[in-house]
């Protein structure tokens, strides 16, 4: 993985503004990328990927990837694959999800990514999420030229 590029950091005081930010990177995402989130269970990861998901027009439920590991949604004009390696055994595994050619075409939402090193491509973005008292600390670095840009557009 190569180094940080550009770095963002912030106290979410709640779950409106992790969605608020979460809308802002959805908005400015480009039209393929790779966003890692991190963080100990409950720190807000999915919060994130749903306020993420909703920014880009997706109706209905939106269900954590748990049980299923892979939740694609085609939204306007990018297809976002939310994903969950949480329950993954081996690396290897992320090769018998099947979504490997969506890779260069989607956006992805990857939670528990160490569970699939190896296997992912690199992430534009790391997306660190921690719980600071009623809140969340939220950082987030970017990877790659693609992952800078897409921060600077959504941030700046």
């Amino acid at each position: 993985m190569t180094g940080i590029i550009r770095e963002y950091r912030a106290r979410l005081p709640d779950e409106a503004a992790t969605i608020s930010l979460a809308s802002r990177l959805a908005l400015a995402a480009p039209a393929a990328g790779c966003v890692f989130l991190a963080g100990e269970l409950g720190a807000g990861k999915t919060t994130f990927a749903r306020g993420f998901l909703r920014a880009l027009g997706v109706r209905g439920a939106i269900r954590s990837p748990t049980y299923t590991l892979v939740e694609p949604y085609d939204t306007a004009g990018l297809q976002v694959l939310h994903m969950d390696l949480y329950r993954l055994a081996d690396p290897e595994e992320v090769e018998y999800l099947g979504v490997r050619e969506e890779f260069n075409q989607s956006i992805l939402l990857v939670e528990w990514a160490e569970k699939g090193r190896g296997f992912l491509p690199e992430p534009d973005l790391v997306v660190h999420l921690a719980i600071a008292d009623e809140g969340r600390d939220i950082n987030i670095a970017a990877r790659t030229q693609r992952g800078c840009s897409w921060l600077i557009s959504a941030i700046d």
